[in-house]
């Protein structure tokens, strides 16, 4: 006897139903939150940027309209010969060769130092290399104001007053903040990389250059702009060390271009103009660097 069965159908399984007016009202909310983030970010860009805004108005200005009240944004006649007036009231040009002179070999000595020490760190094994490491991150606790009294006295001792090997010579040391950042993020490349490097013949240099630092982009890159931040704004190691008017550099000679034009009275828009070409190149330089920058600086300390 055949026995016929009914088989109910499986029962459908029915998500939630998204009705269109609140995906409507989702849409709106982002993109309402949306224009209010690139609203709060253009007013303070527009805050930030007043100070540039105003140096670029002086800039441009007679000396008679600098103290204008209410001031004036846009002068009736853009004096572009104030920058031309730069050069002339002081060697400004040499100023600018002075300092790259400087920024060139310091970022040469802070790769070429902190790449040797951080991959020794971060790839190769030795007895008490997290002591070390440890003694080497401690030292960034050591103000930078201590250390100047001692070492004016041994670069006075060693002849080098007056010269730039005091403002050179330490970076082809290291430094630590550099060797930390190169550190960090060495760790985190695999070291099936120097294994195999290792088995087709390489030496630990030739791994380090032909195969670590084409990995490491991002923090060489932020360490270039770094150094030459660093040493085009610096203003006390070439004030203490260089007592010649003719290797003065860019951050002295502003320093000094108040005395330097005018006898009883600042030229402020000469002296704008020179502050304008001053931040320029570092204006330039962040703008062609800044997604190494941002990369960099979050990939950084992922491994410890």
């Amino acid at each position: 006897m055949t026995t016929s069965e009914t088989v109910a159908p499986a029962p459908t399984v029915v998500g939630p139903v998204t009705k269109p007016g609140l995906l409507l009202r989702q849409s709106v909310q982002r993109r309402l939150a949306a224009v209010a983030v690139y609203a709060l970010l253009l007013g303070l860009s527009f805050i930030f940027l007043i100070p540039l805004a105003w140096m670029l108005s002086t800039a441009l200005k007679s000396s008679g309209e600098v103290f204008l009240w209410p001031p004036k944004w846009i002068p009736d006649v853009l004096h572009w010969e104030n920058f031309t007036r730069v050069f002339v009231a002081v060697p400004f040009g040499a100023y600018i060769v002075n300092t790259l002179i400087i920024v060139f070999w310091n970022i040469l000595g802070n790769l070429i130092s902190c790449s040797l020490v951080a991959f020794a760190f971060a790839r190769l094994r030795f007895p008490g290399r997290n002591f070390l490491f440890g003694l080497l991150i401690a030292t960034l606790m050591i103000p930078g104001t201590v250390l100047t009294i001692p070492t004016f006295i041994l670069f006075k001792l060693l002849g080098w007053y007056n010269t730039y090997l005091p403002l050179i010579v330490p970076s082809f040391f290291g430094s630590a903040f550099y060797i930390f950042l190169l550190r960090q993020y060495m760790l985190t490349l695999p070291l099936d990389l120097d294994d195999a490097a290792r088995i087709d013949g390489a030496s630990w240099l030739q791994i380090l250059l032909r195969i670590i630092l084409p990995l490491c982009k991002a923090p060489l890159t932020i360490i270039i702009v770094f150094t030459f931040m660093g040493c085009w704004n610096d203003l006390m190691g070439p004030l203490i060390y260089v007592n010649d008017p003719d290797k003065y550099t860019v951050a002295v000679g502003l320093a000094m271009f108040k005395d330097a034009t005018m006898a009883n009275r600042t030229d402020w828009t000469a002296l704008m103009a020179a502050s304008l070409m001053s931040i320029l190149p570092i204006m330039v330089i962040y703008y062609f660097a800044q997604k190494h920058l941002i990369g960099g600086i979050a990939s950084v300390g992922l491994k410890g």
